[in-house]
């Protein structure tokens, strides 16, 4: 590929920090919450993970698209991350799967890069003050009134509406009939659900608990999902009402929309969990397995109610809760994403607890019954 010359470009952060660097990708100006992200590959995965909506997104390794583009490993085909800030980017890729360059990747899509950025400055900076807005804008721009203009900007609230699907799909299959609500999945979720014979439909996030339970589902995944949990109140009473009749399984805003379901509180982290060398300890098994994450929002511990929840994974860093269980219902979640894409494949035995919590649920005379009921109603 022809490479046309790049452009200077400023990343300007909320707190008046100023790089220069120079453009690949789209040329465009945008601005965003600015994060990072430690993983050292599955950049394409970052990159498409829809949790990314309305961020720019910091490479903390210093290479970046060396291994290219492939057909495979889209979590979406429609990306909404903001920008890609790295050190240094990949022109001629070298693997037997690629496609294309991560050059071209992003123009295609509609997403500036910036490169030639110290991130390694840029991520303590982070580190220290904390999330912030930022701005990737041409060279010539006034730095003064960007930096105005970001301290005075509020970022818009429900984001999932934005990467939900709009209409309910199925991804047919032999097994289980699985309902996932999908707050900006990551198709690797769906492939492991595949991988166990289920039966999928995909729902928009806000679909009524009334035509969840028409459809009879065995089992409802929660998915991932980008923003504050918080901004989905209506969602929170539908789990509410779910919970209670259908084994679930929620994962990173999933799980924190199922501890607020259930009396939990949420809070917005000061850099979050990005990256694919999260440890985190099972309480039942004491072993502790290494996870992938991208969340910037977590449960406080001190709002579980032991009645209602019980906490089964714990974060080894900062102690922060990766995981709860349902005192009274066939129901648990993780902060973490088992489906390991990217990342590593320690925690992906939790979608055959999920299929082996829907089996056991299935032979219970409790379960019969509501099902005989349901039946009786459709009638």
């Amino acid at each position: 590929m022809i490479y046309k010359k790049q452009t200077y470009k400023k990343l300007i952060l909320e707190d008046g920090t100023i790089f220069l660097g120079l453009s690949f990708g789209a040329e465009k100006d945008v601005v965003g919450e600015i994060v990072f992200t430690t993983a050292m590959t599955g950049y394409q995965e970052s990159i498409t993970d829809q949790s990314f909506n309305g961020q720019i997104l910091t490479f903390t390794y210093p290479l970046i698209g060396n291994y290219g583009i492939n057909t495979d490993d889209y979590e979406t085909l429609i990306p909404t991350a903001k920008a890609v800030v790295v050190r240094e980017f990949c022109r001629r890729p070298n693997n037997w799967r690629s496609s294309m360059s991560i050059h071209k990747f992003l123009s295609d899509k509609n997403i500036p890069g910036i490169s030639n950025i110290d991130t390694r400055k840029l991520t303590k900076i982070i580190r220290q003050q904390g999330t912030m807005k930022a701005s990737i804008v041409d060279n010539s721009v006034n730095n003064q009134e960007i930096i105005k203009q970001l301290q005075n900007l509020k970022l818009p609230a429900n984001q999932v509406k934005k990467v939900s699907t709009t209409r309910a799909y199925p991804v047919p299959n032999t097994g289980y009939n699985i309902a996932v609500i999908d707050f900006g999945l990551k198709h690797s979720i769906l492939k492991e659900l595949s991988l166990r014979n289920c039966q999928i439909v995909v729902l928009p996030y806000n679909t009524p608990a009334k035509d969840i339970l028409q459809l009879q589902p065995d089992g409802i995944m929660l998915t991932n999902g980008p923003g504050d949990p918080k901004s989905l109140p209506e969602t929170i009473k539908t789990i509410q009402q779910i919970q209670t009749k259908i084994p679930l399984f929620g994962i990173c805003l999933g799980h924190q929309l199922f501890c607020l379901a259930n009396g939990a509180n949420t809070y917005q982290m000061k850099f979050g969990h990005r990256g694919l060398n999260h440890a985190v300890q099972n309480h039942q098994t004491r072993k502790i397995g290494f996870t992938s994450q991208n969340h910037g929002f977590a449960v406080d511990p001190k709002s579980i109610n032991p009645k209602k929840l019980t906490i089964t994974h714990t974060d080894i860093n900062d102690k922060t809760i990766e995981g709860v269980s349902s005192v009274k219902y066939p129901a648990f979640s993780v902060q973490f994403h088992p489906d390991s894409s990217p990342g590593p494949h320690d925690t992906s035995y939790l979608f055959d607890q999920f299929i082996d919590m829907i089996t056991k649920y299935q032979t219970t005379k409790h379960y019969k019954g509501i099902k005989q009921c349901q039946k009786a109603k459709l009638r």
